[in-house]
């Protein structure tokens, strides 16, 4: 017991390490905390350091993530298994309950700092572009469903997951994990071809991509006498700053903020027993993303600083300990070349089909490229690329499009998952 105590620690604690590299050195800052989790959580569970179990073992986990106690007695009595399996299962069980945690508490946290005012000023500009880009999203992983649904696994839990990932990034990905019930190495699978291909197309973005694009699409008019650009960059630097988050004139309000978090969790929780004929995890995720909404009205929460920061924080630990539990001999085996057929289809479709889209109805290049980041990449990678750009007033709707896409992204992959798993 005490060594799956000392691991659960570890989750929480090398995460810091982790920002602490993003924040210290620019070639870490360019590959970003989320990226970086999911490496060295590979690198942990490729060591050999964490114990696998015996073949009997994993053999009678037939997809499971851990075994039931009385089935782990009856195989230790019968001699199927050994004592280190039983500790490799309870630490599997234990690994489960924490991801099963930790994401319906992170996402209030991500929400709790929306401000649909500012939404209201600053989103006409990548309106258009954005609902060309959701219409695209879904068109293309509605029609790779179609292609690949006799090759990959569970299909239509991919297809809700990539909806949600290119919708709203890593964090909707995780939360239509729990909703979906999908297996662990599925979701890593999908989630590390996404990482391998989204790094491709981010080094595309911000070097040869906004000339290619601005050859192909109208240019950007930039609004005289605006204030937009002032301060613009601000919010953007901030998604990514977790300085002074322990100081106590923050420290209190976020205590206050995760409490609040935890009370949502336990209300969707209990809703979600009253509905026994909905699947208990939809429920969870959906009445979470709605409650955390509902309290971004309220000034106190909506107010509180690095709130979005902290759920940042959990989701780091969620990629890194998913990640520690794959088998990269499995993940790029023959077996699953489907699958990354499925997600390559996927994300280059959604992204050339988003592009003749705006081509038809004249969609700027700078609000293209600027809406695609951050549907794609999440809020925090649009300062990068309006950098590459040379065009600070794209931020705010980078922002803007991304925040609206974390919380649609949570019922648009549920909506689109058991719509196709229905067809």
């Amino acid at each position: 017991m005490v060594k799956i105590i000392v691991l659960l620690l570890f989750y929480f604690t090398f995460p810091l390490v982790i920002i602490y590299m993003v924040k210290k050195w620019t070639f870490f800052r360019k590959l970003g905390t989320i990226a970086l989790a999911y490496a060295f959580g590979l690198i942990l569970g490729s060591s050999g350091i964490l114990p696998q179990g015996s073949e009997n073992y994993r053999s009678a986990l037939q997809g499971r993530i851990a075994l039931p106690e009385d089935e782990v007695r009856l195989l230790l009595t019968s001699g199927k298994i050994n004592e280190e399996d039983v500790f490799v299962n309870r630490l599997s069980a234990s690994q489960d309950m924490m991801l099963s945690i930790i994401v319906p508490l992170a996402f209030p946290l991500l929400l709790f700092s929306l401000d649909f005012k500012k939404w209201l000023r600053y989103a006409k500009e990548g309106l258009l572009s954005m609902i060309l880009a959701l219409i695209s999203i879904i068109v293309i992983i509605g029609l790779g469903y179609f292609l690949f649904r006799n090759i990959v696994p569970d299909s239509w839990k991919v297809a809700g997951m990539l909806v949600g990932v290119y919708t709203g990034g890593t964090a909707n990905m995780a939360s239509l994990k729990v909703a979906l019930d999908v297996d662990p190495n599925l979701f890593l699978m999908s989630n590390t071809y996404d990482i391998i291909m989204g790094a491709a197309t981010l080094i595309f973005f911000i070097t040869i991509g906004p000339k290619i694009f601005r050859a192909i699409l109208p240019p950007f008019k930039k609004i005289e006498g605006g204030n937009q650009t002032e301060g613009a960059e601000a919010p953007s630097e901030n998604f990514d700053d977790f300085s002074g988050i322990l100081e106590k004139k923050r420290l209190i309000p976020l205590l206050g903020a995760f409490g609040m978090s935890l009370v949502i969790f336990l209300v969707a929780f209990g809703v979600s027993m009253l509905m026994p004929e909905v699947p208990q995890n939809v429920v969870v995720i959906l009445g979470i993303t709605t409650l955390a909404i509902l309290c971004s009205f309220i000034k106190w929460f909506n107010r509180i600083e690095k709130s979005f920061q902290t759920g940042m924080y959990l989701i780091i630990v969620f990629s890194f300990a998913v990640a520690s539990m794959a088998n990269l001999g499995v993940i790029f085996s023959i077996g699953f070349l489907g699958l990354f057929a499925y997600v390559f289809f996927a994300y280059f479709g959604s992204i050339l089909l988003h592009l003749i889209l705006s081509k038809i109805f004249r969609v700027n290049a700078d609000d293209y490229l600027i809406t695609t980041t951050a549907l794609i990449y999440s809020p925090p990678f649009v300062p990068v690329v309006a950098a590459a750009m040379k065009n600070k007033d794209v931020i705010i709707t980078g922002i803007t499009v991304g925040i609206v896409g974390y919380v649609l992204g949570n019922y648009l992959g549920v909506l689109i998952g058991y719509f196709l798993k229905g067809l």
